[in-house]
């Protein structure tokens, strides 16, 4: 089949039928297609029997589907044969940080966080010899399923012909772009991807700070060291994405979605290059209802007979219906205390116990503390705000220490039924809850542990526990970035309700 036929209802690989046309730009063609043997939504490039780069864009997605960052689009497939190119990729739904600027800038550190997700995916792929190279404000985006997602990596530089010397720095500088679009709703690059273009002072460009008020300032240094690629608060330029996410790696993250079993909707955005619009599929027809035509009525003489017996039948069902139950009111068994007594109460529903206060805990520590300014943020109600320890050279915390936590004081001793911990999507981590009645090590007895964890952990004490404290203690870390790093947004204690 040559490129030159493709068409909506056009089926690729026997399985890819392409929908809608997105985009078409250089003999490149974005479409919305449906992946037939699984039923999901994909993305697909087509492009011309003409197109020159046909070989390179095959080859940068096969080498970009070997990368596992679940924040890197996925590829599905890619071929050129007999005359046919195509990719196959993620389709992906939810608002860019471009739709996210529509308004103006995003709140700082959920920018600042969306950015530092995006630098450890692109740390990842440069460790492994992929690059991006066109990193603008359509390719970061917020999942309707509340994860990051990073678009386009090695293709999109394919398609466009685009190449660097310095791929590394290249995309350092593209991060720090995007950092600065977030802070600042300005963009400060050469191209137009639908941002107002930063403010300049004697030809330079302003810092975040000199365009939008409340700009922390750590993050204004963090955007020059990035963006211009000067040193700031005596640190050096940050020169690769691996600097750029270990800069951000203090930054409170977004919470993860909750898991959901729904199946994905159709209608959602596209995994289409900076400024093209996005399409909708006709929602699916339900299958029509198998109507039962109801039985014919009888005639005649059968009708007259089935009526009979239906009539004899019905005597003789009252007969016995009557028997019985004149036989069991006279022997109507005595309900005494003991069977009172005896049968099962009513299941105890736990309560929330709100805590009185939490800090991070590091007894080895020399204030005995692990990041406490964050730690009120694991308790506020808002999974969107988090405690995370420090970060460290590897997940047993650089052999430096047993562990670091979250400790809770409950104000007095209180019945612990269970605690719900909701913790970063990455796993690894090893997480125990201490109980005791003391914020003393040795007064914390481990009732709970849970290994490999992620998401939303449940840990429940195997006996009755009591104590004033709680607390969530990490004996591994999950990964974070180039480190390691352990991350709590929410925690809720539960206690034994009354029946």
């Amino acid at each position: 089949m040559s490129m030159s036929t493709v068409e909506p209802g056009t089926r690729l690989a026997g399985r890819f039928r392409l929908e809608d046309r997105v985009h078409e730009s250089g003999g490149a063609t974005l479409w919305k297609a449906l992946d037939e043997i699984l039923a999901r939504p994909v993305a697909v490039h087509t492009f011309t029997p003409d197109f020159p780069r046909v070989q390179e864009v095959v080859t940068a997605a096969r080498l970009a589907s070997r990368l596992t960052d679940p924040r890197l689009t996925q590829v599905f497939d890619a071929a050129d044969e007999d005359g046919t190119a195509y990719v196959v990729s993620e389709w992906v739904s939810g608002d860019s940080l471009l739709d996210l600027l529509e308004s103006g800038p995003v709140e700082p550190e959920r920018g600042a966080a969306l950015v530092a997700e995006a630098a450890e995916a692109l740390a990842h792929a440069h460790a492994a010899g992929l690059t991006h190279l066109h990193l603008t404000p359509g390719r970061l985006v917020w999942t309707s399923g509340g994860t990051v997602k990073l678009l386009g990596l090695a293709v999109d530089a394919a398609i466009l012909d685009l190449s660097s010397e310095e791929p590394a720095r290249e995309d350092a500088e593209g991060l720090g772009r995007l950092l600065y679009a977030a802070l600042t709703g300005h963009w400060p690059g050469d191209s137009d991807c639908g941002l107002p273009p930063a403010p300049l002072d004697d030809g330079k460009i302003c810092t975040p700070r000199q365009v939008t008020a409340g700009v922390p300032g750590y993050l204004d240094a963090i955007t020059c060291r990035a963006l211009l690629q000067e040193p700031r608060r005596g640190q050096p330029p940050l020169a690769t994405p691996a600097d750029v996410a270990d800069a951000l790696a203090e930054v409170p993250r977004p919470a993860p979605a909750p898991v959901t079993t729904a199946p994905p909707a159709l209608n959602l955005h596209t995994e289409a290059p900076d400024g093209l619009g996005s399409s909708t599929m006709p929602p699916r027809m339900p299958h029509p209802m198998t109507m039962v035509p109801p039985p014919r009525p009888q005639t005649g003489a059968a009708s007259k007979i089935l009526l009979t017996v239906i009539v004899l039948l019905v005597m003789a069902a009252v007969g016995v219906g009557a028997w019985t139950v004149g036989k069991n009111l006279g022997n109507t068994p005595r309900v005494t205390q003991s069977d009172v007594s005896q049968s099962p109460s009513p299941s105890r529903k736990p309560v929330t116990v709100k805590p009185v206060s939490a800090t991070g805990f590091d007894p080895l520590g020399p204030d005995r503390a692990e990041k406490p300014e964050f730690a009120p943020l694991a308790i506020d109600g808002k999974p969107s705000t988090e405690w995370h320890t420090e970060s460290y050279s590897s997940a047993d915390l650089g052999r430096l220490k047993d562990g670091v936590g979250l400790i809770l004081d409950m104000g007095k001793p209180v019945p612990v039924a269970d605690v719900v911990v909701s913790l970063g999507n990455a796993g690894g981590a090893t997480v125990q809850l201490k109980v005791g009645d003391a914020a003393e090590l040795s007064s914390l007895k481990t009732v709970a542990e849970k290994k490999g964890a992620s998401g939303s952990v449940t840990l429940t004490p195997e006996k009755a526990t009591t104590g004033q404290y709680v607390l969530i203690w990490f004996t591994r870390l999950p990964p974070s970035g180039s480190q390691y790093r352990g991350t709590i947004y929410e925690v809720t204690v539960h206690s034994p309700g009354s029946a």
